[in-house]
């Protein structure tokens, strides 16, 4: 049985809207190709990773696939898709998991690259790739904690 502060921290899925407030045509984890495609956007993100001198050492060398997978759960279920990450791990807590790491303004446009490189991966139509980058620019941005180099 869930207590008010779990029940409190469960993540809301992103709805499309329109001018009247009302769903439009299904939600966005729909509208891109469900999981197949956030498999395809985690596994290509991580390859840039993997490949950045700078990025790589912030994440579990000898776990790339979980991290991958954890990446793909939680973007499925951001997206209005299968509650699978906040069942398996809980609250994202994204702030709290991430700051035992340097993220600088570097780091945050490096995580970028490996990021546009794997949204442009996905072949979206332009209104649902901009929804998407718009997303990955302000968490990118949230996670900055040093201005230091």
């Amino acid at each position: 049985m869930a207590n008010g502060f779990e029940e409190a921290a469960k993540i809301e899925p992103v709805r499309i809207r329109g001018i009247d407030g009302q769903d439009v045509g299904g939600n966005f984890f729909e509208l891109v190709g469900g999981s197949a495609t956030f498999e395809k956007l985690a596994k290509k993100f991580y390859e840039g990773i993997a490949a950045d001198e700078v990025l790589k050492p912030m994440y579990p060398a000898e776990d790339l696939d979980g991290a991958t997978r954890r990446l793909q759960l939680f973007l499925e279920q951001y997206w209005g898709g299968p509650t699978t990450y906040q069942e398996e791990r809980g609250h994202p807590r994204l702030r709290m998991r991430h700051n035992p790491y340097k993220i600088n303004q570097d780091a945050r446009q490096r995580w970028l690259n490996c990021m546009e490189a794997a949204v442009d991966s996905l072949s979206l139509p332009p209104l649902q790739k901009a929804e998407m980058w718009a997303y990955f620019d302000r968490a990118a941005t949230s996670m900055l904690n040093t201005f230091e180099d």
